[in-house]
């Protein structure tokens, strides 16, 4: 087991937070908040590598696993299911795995994330392979369910990748790719829900959208590949269009109600006059990067 993470040991800048004033109660709080983000920044070589080799997994069909207990695996599971809207990924493209299943997400499971039994069992049950990537979320880096897992995954010759706020942790012996994210003693000494888990949820999202926009799901800054489930993400598809086929709201609209809000399509129909067909044949070709497409059929 790893040695004692810094999550664990008492804050002395919080040591009087049962008997200030609510105001001093919050300003502790953020004070500490205050030193995450520069914890992350420390962190961006080693996220460099791990973006880099989601991205490599992705070209070749893979996929990516966040598997976690308790608070790390909620935070793992909130970042895969806000891939499907975001960037239009299938839904077993980017997955979360909590110990104790999806009742833990709700309620602590007893014992979940200590069982190596359990990590077993969820590892055969997602059928992992080795172009896959696993990244492993935990604050002490010491659950048993989540060293397990990165350990078998390993074995298996998959891409591993760890995120913890200890140094020492042990599931840093299985990881390819090791971040961490020094957050020190918490607020509420070992409430890593606190610093150490927002560090966690700021990796998680710079991995997740720093990936996506490597293999193009955005053109520019714009979300290309957003999927418009409601009326907010329909009004933003409508913008998309708007803003890189240089049109006005009701023509994008207009285009995208008959298409059936495909935003990739409605702007190769606007901009170049293309087929619902032959728009869907290029970015095919072009493996749906449309900045692909534009320089394919600029050139001719």
């Amino acid at each position: 087991m790893g040695k004692t993470s810094l999550t664990e040991i008492v804050n002395k800048n919080t040591v009087n937070i049962d008997i200030v004033s609510t105001y001093d109660v919050l300003t502790m709080i953020n004070n500490e908040d205050k030193k995450i983000a520069f914890a992350v920044e420390k962190c961006i070589p080693d996220i460099t590598q791990a973006v880099d080799i989601i991205v490599k997994n992705f070209i070749q069909g893979g996929r990516l696993f966040y598997v976690g207990a308790g608070t790390s695996g909620r935070l793992g599971v909130l970042d895969a299911s806000e891939c499907p809207p975001t960037f239009n990924t299938s839904s077993g493209m980017v997955q979360g795995i909590i110990a104790g299943g999806d009742r833990a997400l709700r309620e602590a499971i007893e014992g979940a994330e200590d069982s190596e039994e359990l990590a077993l069992k969820d590892y055969e049950k997602y059928d992992i392979c080795n172009n896959d990537t696993v990244v492993a979320i935990s604050a002490s880096g010491n659950a048993k369910y989540v060293t397990t897992f990165l350990k078998i995954a390993k074995m298996k010759k998959c891409n591993t990748i760890a995120i913890s706020s200890n140094k020492n942790a042990a599931m840093k012996e299985f990881a390819d790719c090791f971040i961490f994210t020094d957050t020190g003693e918490e607020a509420i000494c070992g409430s890593t829900r606190m610093k150490a888990g927002t560090a966690q949820k700021m990796v998680l999202n710079m991995l997740s959208t720093a990936a996506m926009v490597k293999i193009g799901k955005t053109y520019h800054n714009l979300m290309i590949d957003v999927n418009p489930t409601n009326v907010k993400l329909k009004r933003r598809a409508v913008t998309i269009v708007s803003e890189i086929a240089g049109c006005n709201s009701a023509e994008a609209e207009r285009v995208l109600n008959e298409n059936g809000y495909k935003i990739k399509h409605a702007i190769l129909y606007i901009m170049y006059g293309l087929s619902f067909k032959e728009a869907d044949s290029l970015l095919v070709r072009h493996n749906g990067v449309i900045r692909k497409v534009f320089e394919e059929l600029d050139k001719k």
